[in-house]
């Protein structure tokens, strides 16, 4: 009789209870356990091998328990998945189809123990898809339901939980005030009314030694009651709660809680708060002057012309971009430069520094000059380079040409010769020109300029979740769970989940990170918002297009 290696699959979507000794992972293991008991007679075997993804929800395959599984089934370990109801695996149609090519792969197949069917007959694989339309049919209308149940209660003013803001207790669904915070709450408001910065008011807060509410999370750890930061500030100055009302979304409704700011008031701190956020992004416009504009040329002769958009919160970036590329806008094929205008300043001003700081560059710069004279030449140059202010190093830019791999600054020899106090025909023609090294690379939806001999730039962050991957999956491996290592790690399911795939990329693509050669587009945001390949090849050909 050949034997049926069975592997047990549990899981449980929220992280409730599993800090119990025998919790529902364990009731889903016991009764598949004495299910495959039942089939001895069949030949089916219970591996030993655990599978669980303890608060984790099955609305995607992306948990790290069901990864391994499916791994060991292609690896040709396991015959059979045996879980307690289909939910348990899948709520998705389209994700259970994916799972059901990895089973035929394999010639494995799936069995419900509360559900009489397996995969193994067109009958079960029938009956599956029915009950998973259902599950899934289920799943979103519940979504739908619940998300219309808070709209229309918000609607009518009631509070639907979460954390409640600092000033008020949770009564129900409703709030009342707390007196004592809410004392903190008016001193932040007349703080910013006589200040009329959100900056001065945290330097005054933290004089007054006003604190945030201190709490306690679930596993007892104490959280807040220090000094506020202005990010929480400007959160508690903009909040409606505060003039009681409550938002959903975008719009607001009339609670049925009690102000602690009288809503006029609140209305006109909000035009108060919009004013200043507007000066201050007057402010910031106005010193950014495009300090290369009319310098900066292509490998085609075409000069790059300064532009700018704006990103959803308002804020402004600055371009250099091909002339081209605007004039013949809309045009299909067309071909251009378009860089990030302050990163470009700020590189070139470094490469002007550090050709003026030379000393061999100072020596040659007037031809017979005296050692004196060189020694104060060097003397005003270094005073210069020293200069924070990056516009006094572009004014002696006269031009740069880009080309593909290539970047070239001609030097203004009339001012550089009026700082130094010589002669314009007397500076030494050949020291006019600065050429560096020139890449652009790509790094998620941003373009970054390498500009010179790069020098590694290890990622702290990315090696640092590197190892922290290595050592929960050690940790898996020994038979932890995730809400085992989250409590002692102090994070959550979901960061581990997130991270854990970083234990898996190919030892080359390490070293590189350590010795900081990767790709400037590899960093831990981008590997959690991508799914990496399980080969080391593909993983390669992925990461050598960033």
């Amino acid at each position: 009789m050949k034997k049926l290696r069975c592997a047990i699959y549990t899981r449980k979507s929220s992280e409730d209870g599993l800090e119990q000794e025998f919790n529902s992972l364990d009731a889903q293991r016991e009764a598949c356990a004495a299910y495959i008991s039942s089939q001895k007679h069949e030949g089916w075997v219970l591996l030993p091998e655990h599978y669980d993804d303890g608060g984790i929800s099955g609305g995607s395959l992306d948990r790290p328990a069901l990864k391994r599984l499916l791994q060991d089934i292609a690896d040709g370990l396991v015959d059979q998945i045996i879980v307690y109801k289909i939910d348990r695996l899948t709520r998705s149609l389209a994700d259970f189809s994916r799972i059901v090519d990895t089973l035929d792969a394999a010639e494995a197949s799936f069995v419900s123990v509360t559900q009489s069917f397996n995969t193994a007959t067109s009958m079960g694989r029938l009956t599956l898809n029915m009950l998973l339309s259902f599950a899934q049919f289920e799943r979103e209308v519940t979504a739908e339901r619940i998300r219309d149940k808070i709209a229309a209660s918000k609607r009518r003013g009631l509070w639907m939980g979460g954390n409640v803001p600092l000033g008020y207790d949770a009564d129900g669904r409703t709030l009342k005030i707390n007196d004592k915070e809410a004392t903190t709450i008016r001193a932040l408001y007349e703080l910013y009314e006589q200040h009329g910065t959100v900056r001065e008011v945290k330097a005054v807060a933290d004089q007054q030694g006003l604190q945030t509410r201190q709490r306690s999370t679930a596993d007892g750890k104490q959280t807040g009651g220090g000094a506020f930061d202005r990010g929480h500030i400007h959160h508690i100055l903009i909040n409606p709660v505060y003039s009681g009302r409550i938002r959903h979304k975008e719009k607001v409704f009339d609670g049925q809680h009690d102000a602690i700011i009288d809503p006029d008031r609140w209305d006109r701190i909000q035009q108060q708060l919009q004013e200043g956020a507007a000066k201050g992004r007057a402010r910031k416009t106005a010193k950014q002057r495009s300090l290369l504009c009319g310098k900066l040329f292509d490998e085609t002769g075409d000069r790059l012309t300064p532009s700018h958009s704006r990103t959803r919160a308002g804020v402004r970036l600055r371009y250099y971009v091909s002339h081209r590329l605007i004039k013949k806008s809309g045009e299909a094929n067309l071909d251009g430069w378009r860089l990030p205008a302050q990163e470009l300043e700020i590189r070139v001003a470094h490469l002007m520094r550090e050709q003026l700081s030379d000393t061999t560059f100072t020596s040659r710069l007037v031809p017979n000059c005296s050692a004196e004279e060189i020694k104060t030449h060097h003397s005003i140059l270094q005073k210069l380079c020293a200069d924070k202010d990056i516009s006094h190093m572009l004014n002696l830019v006269e031009r740069i040409d880009l080309s593909p791999g290539e970047l070239t600054i001609t030097i203004d020899c009339v001012q550089l010769a009026l700082i130094i106090k010589a002669g314009a025909d007397e500076i030494d023609e050949e020291l006019q020109a600065i050429t560096a090294p020139f890449q652009l690379r790509k790094r998620g939806v941003e373009t970054k300029l390498v500009l010179g001999n790069a020098a590694s730039n290890p990622d702290e962050t990315l090696i640092r979740n590197i190892a922290k991957a290595h050592l929960w999956f050690g940790q898996i491996k020994a038979g932890r769970t995730l809400s085992e290592i989250a409590k002692a790690e102090g994070t959550t399911n979901g960061r581990i989940y997130q991270l854990i795939n970083l234990a898996f990329l190919a030892p080359d693509i390490i070293r590189d990170v350590l010795d900081g050669q990767q790709p400037l587009g590899l960093t831990s945001d981008w590997c959690v918002r991508h799914t990496l390949p399980t080969s080391w090849q593909d993983q390669r050909a992925l990461i050598a297009t960033l």
